[in-house]
């Protein structure tokens, strides 16, 4: 198996455990962590759609991470 195939692997496994959390930030995590798999594996096999699709998803995660920490530290 080649290092970008593993990673392509990788960025699976993590979005599938990702969807199996029911802590809503251990999901955000671990799907922010598959994402940032899946746009190198994009990259590295020139796959635009999954760059940009998973950049996406990668960028929601945080701003829905910041939004939790915002409010667990307003309350």
């Amino acid at each position: 198996m080649e290092t970008i195939e593993a990673i392509g692997y990788a960025a699976s496994i993590m979005v599938a455990i990702s969807l199996t959390m029911k802590d809503i930030i251990k999901l955000r995590i671990l799907n922010f962590i598959g994402c940032g798999l899946f746009v190198t594996y994009g990259i590295a096999i020139e796959a635009w759609p999954v760059v940009l699709t998973n950049g996406f998803i990668a960028v929601v995660n945080v701003y829905y991470l910041i939004k939790l920490q915002q409010s667990k530290q307003a309350s």
